[in-house]
């Protein structure tokens, strides 16, 4: 099966640069099209909701961070651009699939540390973009830091 339209997702982390060649290089080899996504979850969620104070100006900072790293990214690979690199604010899984159905894309690319036990049970989002996801999704083994 060739694919049309890799959906890379990135955490933004080093990691990250091994995701992003593993899809240009397999979207060559395909002569598919090539989207990137970087989800933003909301503070309030990683505090568990309840936020006793304003923390709309640390979001935006970390929203005006994560589009400089995808303007950088625009800059190293000629495949990105700004039409096609997406940030968006959510849940990561559910932005990711949203996304992917948006955009017709027919492949997701995720990182996976390949964690087991209680790490994947605390959250893997490789594991979670997995489940209920629009297309085919590929994990990108990464070595465990």
């Amino acid at each position: 099966m060739n694919y049309q339209h890799l959906l890379v997702a990135v955490d933004m982390t080093d990691d990250c640069h091994t995701v992003i060649q593993r899809a240009v290089e397999l979207a060559h080899s395909c002569q598919a099209r090539l989207s990137l996504v970087h989800v933003v979850e909301p503070m309030s969620m990683a505090f568990g909701g309840d936020v006793p104070m304003d923390l709309s100006a640390l979001q935006q900072q970390q929203i005006d961070q994560a589009r400089a790293q995808l303007d950088g990214f625009t800059a190293d690979h000629a495949e990105l651009t700004k039409d096609n690199t997406h940030l968006a604010f959510g849940q990561p899984r559910q932005e990711i699939h949203r996304l992917a159905s948006e955009q017709g894309c027919d492949l997701i690319v995720v990182g996976s540390h390949g964690r087991h036990g209680l790490a994947l049970l605390l959250g893997s989002t490789s594991n979670d973009v997995l489940h209920g996801a629009p297309c085919d999704v590929l994990a990108v083994h990464l070595k465990k830091a």
